[in-house]
């Protein structure tokens, strides 16, 4: 007997650069853990839930296109259960997601969100630091160059500059932080989380894990991390989460990214099962 129907939305493969096999993979098993578990899954792309009108009940997804998400956020006005949350996909756009994160205190590098006609100097000066990353902010990065590293206040104004010519209208810009670079991933209302170093597994969108290079592999609190990227995925209203960290060689870290429903390469096979459980406990807890 079928526990539902279930509408699932593939992400659209410009939104998943040098990861389109992953990304179609970790939903691909999803969908199959809901429908062992019961489930009528009915499958979409972002374009063709879009022009079908779909006003379902059940929604799991890894939209990312605007008029998605902007249909998604209907539905999930007029009582659609969505998982990612179209409002918590929109919140993990660059800028949203650092000014939430700071402003609640979780452990993130020193930044400014900044419009990319303006000159950084003056806020980059008082900032102290030593190296900068410029990422765009009014969207999640699509290409190489929405995340750049820059060595001095004089490089950073340069990739702004360039970020202005290209049509973005601002920016966010990090400190560098010095230590061990760390991916993470989480399925909040379950146990599951999973940590790597992605240097040491070659696991790279755009291949700038090389800045920080092999981890050392100091000493943290796995706990303390879950803890905190939780915490996160709660503000920013995702369930299904990913990220990166930077560990300090004293143990202390700082997230830099946090992503609504990433691959999940590494450790696929069980977080599906855990993505799925996840979904699964919302719509149950729904229909009671």
């Amino acid at each position: 007997m079928s526990k539902g129907k279930l509408t699932g939305i593939k992400r659209q493969t410009k939104y998943s650069p040098n990861h389109i096999g992953n990304d179609g993979t970790i939903y691909n098993l999803t969908a199959q853990c809901l429908r062992d578990m019961g489930y009528d899954v009915q499958d979409y792309t972002e374009s063709e839930f879009v022009l079908s009108d779909i006003k379902d009940k059940y929604i799991f997804d890894m939209a990312r296109d605007k008029s998605t998400i902007k249909w998604l956020k209907h539905l999930e006005d007029t009582g659609s259960v969505v998982i990612n949350s179209a409002y918590g996909i929109e919140n993990c756009t660059r800028g949203k997601m650092t000014r939430m994160l700071m402003d609640n205190k979780i452990p993130h590098p020193e930044s400014i969100i900044i419009d990319c006609n303006e000159d950084p100097t003056e806020l980059l000066e008082e900032m102290e630091a030593n190296a900068y990353w410029i990422k765009r902010g009014d969207f999640h990065a699509i290409h190489r160059e929405d995340v750049a590293f820059a060595r001095s206040i004089t490089e950073a104004r340069e990739i702004l500059k360039e970020f202005a010519f290209r049509g973005i209208p601002n920016a966010v810009i990090n400190e560098h932080l010095v230590g061990d670079l760390v991916k993470f991933y989480g399925v909040a209302d379950t146990d599951f989380f999973y940590h790597f170093y992605p240097f040491d597994l070659s696991h790279s969108k755009f291949g700038l894990e090389e800045i920080n290079g092999a981890a050392n592999q100091y000493p943290f609190s796995v706990d303390a991390l879950k803890e905190a990227c939780d915490k996160a995925g709660e503000i920013l209203n995702i369930k299904i989460y990913g990220g990166d960290c930077v560990v300090a060689k004293d143990g202390s870290f700082k997230i830099i990214d946090f992503n609504d429903w990433p691959s999940f390469a590494p450790c696929r096979e069980q977080a599906a099962a855990k993505i799925a459980e996840c979904i699964d406990k919302h719509v149950q807890k729904n229909l009671k």
